[in-house]
């Protein structure tokens, strides 16, 4: 749902096509993101790092981004212009998206590679800093050079998480430092069998809330910090936009007024809430951990042992995260009359 008068947009910011180690041509990225449902999409092929040349030659870095965008066309898929500045730790990997030209950012200098991305007005973000290739103990770790980076302003986010895992560390960085907290795919193969979504799975998404569905307002919202992140039916992010982003998810209407409560719970939205009960009453036909489907009403009933006006229910959810092992508490008033 749309939350705090801001639309929310489904985006994934780190994907690669053939024009790097992908294996795909770009208009499959295009078109998975269509049947997906996404708002924005950025292929974001590695500037350094290029293994198909000898069979796909392409001195123009921003090939990828060009076949992309003549596919999307008018369907209705914002299509970013990014890459993913490929190094050894530090600084490891970082994307940076909503470039002018690829190609300038094809430098030695990784300092200067960076530098020029904000002379293009790029937002830049950390990728997967608990990646085991770069970092054997998977812990999210900052060196002197990503201090200097975000203090110069280098980079303004944070992937907490990447293709199938997830970082507490990562996640904490973006808390003390105030990045932008996102979730990627980082798809090479095929999306739909990565994430098994013919199975029910889904790819990770950043959640992104902005004034309205255009790249200007896109970007503004990114650099503001106002994202959540989507990944294993789990959801990530500042509580001040996950906990509105629950709050609009569902919906609680009684029936009628009874010393044994029956309330109808809405959930609006594509996630699945796993909810603990901490309000003063128990449940007649629920224990106290349920799972309120996505797009499905469940019926609760709410032992609150004499015939009330209004009554508190309180949850935590226990499938969102607003810090690492912290889940968000919120109640919701139920009003019988």
């Amino acid at each position: 749902p749309d939350i705090l008068g801001f639309k929310t947009l489904k985006c994934d910011f780190h994907m690669h096509s053939v024009f790097s180690d992908g294996h795909v041509w770009p208009s499959i990225r295009v078109e998975e993101a269509l049947e997906d449902g996404l708002d924005a999409i950025s292929i974001t092929d590695h500037i350094e790092y290029q293994p198909h040349l000898a069979d796909i030659p392409h001195p123009d870095r921003n090939r990828s981004y060009q076949v992309a965008l003549r596919l999307a066309g008018e369907r209705g898929l914002i299509v970013v212009n990014g890459a993913e500045i490929t190094r050894d730790m530090p600084p490891g990997h970082a994307n940076a998206i909503f470039l002018e030209d690829v190609n300038a950012l094809n430098r030695e200098d990784v300092m200067e590679v960076f530098r020029e991305a904000r002379r293009q007005g790029a937002f830049v973000f950390w990728n997967h800093p608990h990646w085991t290739a770069q970092r054997p103990d998977g812990m999210a770790t900052l060196t002197n050079m990503h201090r200097q980076l975000i203090s110069e302003g280098l980079i303004s986010g944070i992937e907490v998480v990447n293709e199938l895992t997830y970082s507490d560390e990562a996640l904490q960085i973006a808390l003390d430092h105030n990045l932008t907290i996102l979730g990627t795919s980082d798809i090479h193969g095929l999306v739909d069998r990565k994430f098994r979504i013919p199975e029910g799975g889904h790819r990770p998404v950043t959640l992104v809330f902005a004034r309205e569905k255009s790249p200007e307002a896109l970007k503004e919202a990114l650099f503001d910090g106002r994202t959540a992140v989507w990944f294993k039916n789990i959801l990530v992010g500042n509580p001040d936009f996950l906990v509105p982003l629950i709050r609009e998810s569902l919906t609680f209407t009684p029936q009628g007024k009874n010393e044994v409560q029956t309330v109808l719970v809405e959930n609006s939205s594509d996630a699945d809430y796993i909810v603990e009960n901490l309000s003063e009453y128990t449940f007649h036909t629920h224990a106290d951990v349920l799972t309120l489907k996505a797009h499905e009403t469940t019926v609760i009933r709410v032992k609150t042992r004499e015939a009330l006006s209004s009554f508190n229910l309180r949850f935590r959810i226990l499938n969102a995260l607003v810090a690492p092992a912290n889940h968000p508490e919120i109640i919701w008033t139920v009003e019988t009359d």
